[in-house]
């Protein structure tokens, strides 16, 4: 036997062999008529089958073909040294012990050995081997040392920092953060090593924190050459040509309603009387006529996917002379649309419809804060939307009928305060408070949501290719535990089968406004539920308590919504053949799954921004006191949410006075000694402790 490899393909031969009995090492040096002095390099091949989980051996030493389960997933490394891994298919991870990790690397592609005896509740298991590294670069903070360098991560699961050789610097110095190329991964004894690939800048000038953030998610921020080639080719304003053999719907008036500082209007809406009911119009910009299919600037939006809402900036999706300009339903501009016109009745039914492409000019751009001023009676805004106040009204009417519609069947409306962050001209933070929807924006969701459902039910049933926007039931577990939790508050969720209605969530949340455990409860309810994508099939949306939906009102912005527009284009031109039918069918299930995966990254990165700045902002505040309200509760301590929506976490090391545990049931912290309990939604005085910038968290105590 000659080489390590061809050692170990000898041994899975006889082991796999149907008249092998499991031998011992001596046994199996004998058969295989290995002198002493080579049965090392049995024991060497051997040991590698062991590590590599496809033998096994015995209490009494003898080997055999391993019998445990193997599987391959994504590997999600803790800050701890531990990790979990996460199977396509399966709702539950894998446990991976901090000695059985084998050197994984977060986000690796790794193949583990499942363990047959379980420690714990979850499942557990072993690397044995890793097939791919997904992360080939990362971003973190330089420091120099005399003959070398290295980086710390800003992702705090990279447990490791990165070792940079000398020559492999390119004149970085203390403080920089860079774009470093991981070269080598490294091994559980030997730490990765990289080379500086980029200088974002020095970590105190002005927006290199967000620029980090967005350098480490790998969000694109400049467009390739193709697509800056493709722009020029636009005009400034909607060509003639273009308008024409469309439905002409300049004659009505048409608004948008946005936030004040929105640029990027791809929703414009009409509304009349029709009848005793209504005739509503929502009119989406038609992204698609300047965006064609394989163009490069189709690739470019596939690619990011979504539009990226940061707390400095926005990173379009399409370039600004698009989304700000041709195709931004901007006042006083025709602009070419694809509409869906509802017939709705009195009870706010919607009894018909027409999908249609258009052209529309818009006769006013209004503000949420200014059509909520005139809802509630403003004398002065009411004068200053002379003309159009009768429109507001006439919406508001119907948003109150589309909603009450969407309440009796069951839809869940989980109303948490987002927060809107206040930076100064060097991106300091200087206010955050909670940015709460008002009666305006709710009128612009119930109608966007109503022609979102509308297309998704119409595309459903003519059984065409299309794009849904999935939110599937809760895992039946998760709802046991949800509804054995709110039963120590006295309250109950009936279960058909083993399945909850979305009715009896809203029930609850109904039941609990106003208590004492409402963010409790809303909380733990919220956790409970699955996170919505995007999928060639049409599985329902829980939260909404609808059979069908879709993302078909911001083209601008979000991907799916740009690709069912062909689709509906196609269609209505009577273009959908046989062909585009196979190539949709062929194509949607990799453009649902980069969608999905791409907004989870905008999500995310929008998420680490908001701490960032939250973090900088309650620095100035160390030493000081605040109210809170418990947020969460963990075995390693409790969060704190403050009023303008910053969270801290008070560590158990912290809680003195007493040595406290985790009540798992309860979700709460017990004293041993002196019973003292701390729960979710409990209302707590605190002081700022400290706040990290480098690793983004934010220290509490308990005031004594």
């Amino acid at each position: 036997m000659e080489g390590l490899e061809k050692q170990k393909k000898v041994l899975l031969d006889l082991m796999n062999d149907s008249f092998y009995v499991p031998m011992k090492i001596k046994e199996l040096a004998v058969f295989l008529n290995l002198p002493k002095e080579r049965r090392y390099e049995l024991e060497n091949a051997l040991n590698e089958l062991l590590k590599e989980g496809k033998i096994s051996v015995s209490k009494r030493g003898k080997y055999s073909i391993s019998k445990d389960k193997h599987v391959i997933g994504v590997f999600t490394s803790h800050e701890k040294g531990f990790g979990f891994v996460t199977v396509e298919g399966e709702e539950e991870d894998y446990f991976i012990s901090a000695t059985n990790t084998n050197g994984a690397f977060h986000r690796d592609t790794v193949e583990i050995v499942v363990s047959p005896e379980q420690t714990g509740r979850r499942k557990e298991g072993k690397v044995i081997a890793i097939i791919s590294h997904e992360i080939k670069e990362i971003v973190g903070y330089f420091q120099k040392n005399k003959t070398f360098g290295y980086v710390l991560p800003d992702n705090n699961r990279i447990c490791e920092d990165i070792y940079i050789p000398r020559r492999e610097c390119k004149g970085a110095v203390t403080g920089h953060k860079v774009v470093v190329e991981i070269t080598d991964y490294g091994t559980e004894g030997r730490k990765p090593e990289g080379r500086i690939k980029e200088i974002i800048g020095h970590v105190n000038d002005p927006g290199v924190d967000i620029i980090s953030i967005v350098k480490a998610y790998n969000i694109p921020t400049e467009y390739p050459e193709d697509v800056m080639r493709q722009l020029d080719m636009f005009d400034d304003e909607v060509e003639q040509k273009d308008k024409e053999g469309r439905l002409d719907l300049r004659n009505l008036q048409t608004v948008t309603i946005d936030g004040d500082d929105a640029k990027d209007l791809d929703d414009a809406i009409t509304i009349e009387r029709y009848g005793a009911g209504y005739k509503l119009g929502v009119h989406i910009a038609d992204v698609s006529n300047y965006v064609t299919e394989n163009s490069p600037l189709d690739k470019e939006a596939l690619n990011r996917s979504t539009s990226v809402y940061l707390v400095d900036r926005v990173i379009p999706m399409l370039p600004h002379k698009l989304s700000n300009g041709l195709c931004s339903l901007n006042e006083g501009c025709d602009r070419l649309a694809l509409s869906c016109i509802m017939d709705i009745d009195e009870k706010g039914h919607i009894v018909g419809h027409q999908i249609a492409e258009t052209v529309i000019n818009v006769d006013k751009r209004m503000s949420y804060t200014k059509v909520k001023e005139v809802i509630e009676g403003n004398k002065e805004t009411i004068e200053e939307y002379d003309g159009f106040t009768q429109m507001i009204f006439l919406m508001d009417e119907l948003a109150h009928k589309l909603r009450k519609k969407r309440h009796e069947r069951g839809a869940i409306d989980f109303d948490f305060p987002e927060c809107k962050i206040k930076l100064d001209d060097k991106g300091h933070p200087v206010e955050i408070k909670p940015y709460e929807r008002n009666v305006a924006t709710r009128i612009i969701e119930d109608f966007m949501l109503a022609a979102n459902e509308t297309v998704a039910e119409d595309f459903y049933w003519q059984e065409l290719p299309f794009v849904y926007r999935n939110h599937e039931k809760p895992d039946s577990d998760r709802m046991k535990q949800l509804a054995t939790f709110i039963n120590n508050f006295g309250y109950t969720m009936k279960r058909n089968g083993e399945e909850i209605h979305p009715k009896e969530v809203q029930k609850l949340l109904e039941q609990i406004e106003g208590k004492p455990e409402e963010a409790l409860i809303s909380r733990i309810t919220l956790r409970s539920m699955k996170r919505a994508s995007y999928t060639p099939e049409c599985l329902g949306h829980y939260g909404l308590s609808a059979k069908y939906y879709t993302h078909f009102t911001s083209p601008i912005r979000r991907y799916p919504d740009l690709q069912i527009h062909r689709i509906i284009k196609e269609n209505l031109h009577g273009k959908l053949n046989d062909n585009r039918i196979k190539h949709y069918n062929r194509i949607l299930d990799e453009v649902t799954k980069q969608c999905s995966t791409n907004e989870r990254r905008a999500d995310d990165a929008e998420r680490d921004t908001d701490k960032l700045k939250k973090v900088e902002y309650i620095r100035q505040y160390i030493g000081a006191e605040f109210d809170g309200v418990i947020s969460g509760v963990t075995n390693y301590g409790l969060y704190v949410e403050l009023p303008n929506t910053i969270e801290g976490m008070i560590h158990v090391s912290n809680m003195r006075g007493d040595r406290y545990n985790y009540n798992e049931s309860t979700y709460s912290m017990v004293g041993e000694m002196t019973k003292k309990e701390y729960k979710l939604g409990q209302k707590v005085h605190i002081v700022v402790l400290n706040a990290d910038k480098i690793t983004k968290t934010i220290d509490f105590g308990f005031t004594w």
